[in-house]
């Protein structure tokens, strides 16, 4: 069986084919990258709406399959912006109806941790979700992923941007922040906040910046951030995975590209007696591949929804999914 999903809940509209066995055969994706501020909501859905069927049409070329080979198409349902989650839904629709293939919706987050489930080799691992506007803690259990922790305030990623944003660096600003840090000599004093599992960045971003305006030096800013950020998220995936007593840690997400925060859980993990997973980096970040390998699952285990069942959701939580497929 083939599945072709589209993904585009926040700047990146993506999409990916895979087969039965979670073999990628494409997976394609254009990102919005603007030139100053954040990303705005309604570009963003027109940069989607303009490119999404070029790169259906690529990554069926690229898979070397016709569209009517493909026997699913999936959809990130949400969460997301409300504008380019509508603009990819629409486009699922209208290639499912000319097609005559069933849709389904897929949650996002929870495709995150399926991707890495299925690339590499981990069977029921904590995930640490760690993107731009998501930070979650998440696990399965009693037929659901749970969220044992999450951000109280903005995700990591968005806090990095934001940072970046205030200081003049360019979109994304997480791995201009991560090579910067690297000639960081101080650790300076910023908010470590940590509740149980659940984690808040808005009081680190606001000392980072007033640290800023007095002058501290930008390498140690960014090494100050990464250190504190990151051991709050460690600590946070280490009490969930002794919570529930699991030894697999799984990292999803466009921040888990950065190479301190993997050494750092890797190091959690191995003191643990656990193991780490990290799946490529091009399906740790948003993409149509890990929508279409969900949507698969889904649709194996039964999942038929009508189109009148395919509306969007802003707010789709994790725990909201019923897990039918495990």
């Amino acid at each position: 069986m083939l599945s072709l999903g589209i993904e585009g809940t926040a700047h990146t509209v993506g999409v990916g084919i895979v087969d039965e066995s979670c073999r990628v055969l494409a997976n394609v994706s254009a990102t919005v990258r603007p030139e100053t501020g954040g990303i705005h909501p309604r570009e963003a859905a027109n940069h989607h709406a303009e490119r999404v069927v070029p790169l259906v049409q690529e990554a069926a070329a690229k898979a070397g399959v016709r569209l009517a080979d493909v026997d699913v198409v999936a959809f990130s349902q949400g969460p997301g912006l409300g504008p380019c989650l509508r603009t990819v839904a629409t486009a699922a629709r209208a290639l499912a109806l000319a097609l005559g293939k069933p849709l389904v919706g897929v949650n996002h987050c929870v495709a995150h941790l399926e991707i890495g489930r299925g690339r590499c080799g981990c069977d029921d691992p904590v995930l640490l979700y760690a993107s731009g506007g998501n930070t979650q803690i998440i696990a399965y259990a009693a037929g659901r992923y749970r969220v044992f922790g999450e951000t109280l305030d903005i995700g990591i990623g968005n806090m990095l941007d934001k940072f970046g944003r205030e200081v003049g660096m360019p979109f994304p600003a997480g791995p201009l922040i991560e090579k910067e840090a690297k000639g960081g000599r101080e650790l300076l004093a910023l908010p470590y906040s940590v509740k149980g599992m659940d984690v808040a960045f808005s009081g680190l971003l606001t000392a980072a910046l007033q640290l800023h305006r007095q002058g501290a030096r930008m390498e140690d800013l960014c090494f100050s951030i990464q250190e504190t950020a990151f051991a709050m998220l460690t600590e946070a995936t280490e009490r969930a995975m002794a919570h529930i007593d699991n030894d697999q840690v799984l990292l999803g997400g466009g921040v888990v590209r950065n190479q301190r925060l993997r050494s750092m859980v890797g190091r959690m993990a191995e003191d643990r007696g656990a193991r780490m997973f990290v799946p490529e980096g091009e399906l740790c970040v948003d993409n149509g591949a890990m929508i279409a390998w969900t949507g698969l699952l889904q649709f194996k285990s039964g999942h038929r929804p009508a189109i009148e069942e395919t509306l969007i959701d802003q707010r789709y939580r994790t725990d909201a999914v019923q897990v039918t497929w495990r």
